[in-house]
């Protein structure tokens, strides 16, 4: 059953924020993970209005989404994120199918 971690992101240095970006991609897909949202345009529907930076990423299972967030290769990713940006992650489980 997929996963999912979900970031809210207060970014307050772009151009270090963007090395973490260009770090992330491969280090998820090894994970067998893939990005579902980014970051795009948004727009609150209910509630408090939503300001933060919103990545939503996949994974195949719910230990795959744990084991990329506490990987080697993704601490030293979010090593480059530290002092860029005001992050939290959490992971979900999904639905099972059918």
């Amino acid at each position: 059953m997929a996963a999912y971690i979900i970031g809210r992101v207060q970014v307050t240095d772009w151009p270090r924020y963007s090395e973490y970006m260009n770090l992330t991609p491969g280090i998820i897909a090894q994970y067998g993970g893939r990005f579902i949202a980014r970051g795009g345009e948004s727009v609150t529907l209910e509630g408090p209005e939503e300001t933060h930076r919103v990545v939503i990423l996949e994974f195949p299972t719910f230990a795959a989404a744990k084991q990329f967030f506490h990987s080697e290769e993704y601490q030293q990713a979010k090593a480059a994120r530290a002092g860029a940006a005001l992050a939290q992650f959490f992971a979900i489980d999904g639905v099972p199918v059918g």
